[in-house]
C-alpha cells in the first residue's frame, strides 16, 4: 500500500522534469532562430542606422490600446532626437518576422541600442515619454 504513493510521486516528477526538458529545448530553438544565444539583440550595421546613433526600436501592432498611446509620443521623439538618435518604430502586422528577430513576447517593446548597435535595455508594455527620455539621457542623449 506505500509502495503507490511513492510511484505516484515518481510520476508526477517524470511529468515535470519532460516539462522542464521541452521548455529548455524550446528556448534553445527560439535563440538559435533569433541568432541570440545570450539574450542580447544587435541592430548591426544597416540601412536602419548608418549613422551610428543610439537607437530605440518600438516594436507593436497598430490595433493594440497602448502601441496606439505610444504612436504619437514616439512621432515627437522622432523630431526632438533628430540627429542624436534614431526613434524606429515597426508595426508587426507589415513586418511579421521583425518580432522573431528582435524575440519579441509581449506588444508593445521597446528595445534601446547604443551607437555600436548593441542592446542595452529591453522594456515591455507601455513605457511614457518621460521613461523614454530618461533612458536616452543614461545612455548619453539629450
Amino acid at each position: 500500500m506505500k509502495k503507490a504513493p511513492a510511484l505516484y510521486i515518481i510520476g508526477i516528477g517524470v511529468i515535470v522534469f519532460y516539462f522542464f526538458l521541452f521548455f529548455i529545448v524550446s528556448c534553445d530553438r527560439a535563440d538559435k532562430k533569433s541568432g541570440s544565444r545570450t539574450g542580447v539583440s544587435k541592430v548591426g550595421e544597416n540601412a536602419q542606422n548608418p549613422e551610428k546613433l543610439p537607437t530605440l526600436v518600438d516594436l507593436g501592432k497598430g490595433t493594440c490600446v497602448p502601441c496606439k498611446k505610444m504612436k504619437p509620443i514616439l512621432e515627437e521623439l522622432q523630431k526632438d532626437y533628430q540627429g542624436k538618435a534614431v526613434v524606429r518604430v515597426i508595426d508587426l502586422r507589415d513586418e511579421p518576422k521583425e518580432a522573431s528577430k528582435y524575440g519579441i513576447r509581449l506588444i508593445p517593446t521597446q528595445i534601446f541600442f547604443d551607437a555600436e548597435g548593441k542592446e542595452v535595455f529591453r522594456h515591455e508594455g507601455f513605457m511614457d515619454k518621460q521613461s523614454i527620455k530618461a533612458k536616452f539621457a543614461e545612455m548619453g542623449v539629450y
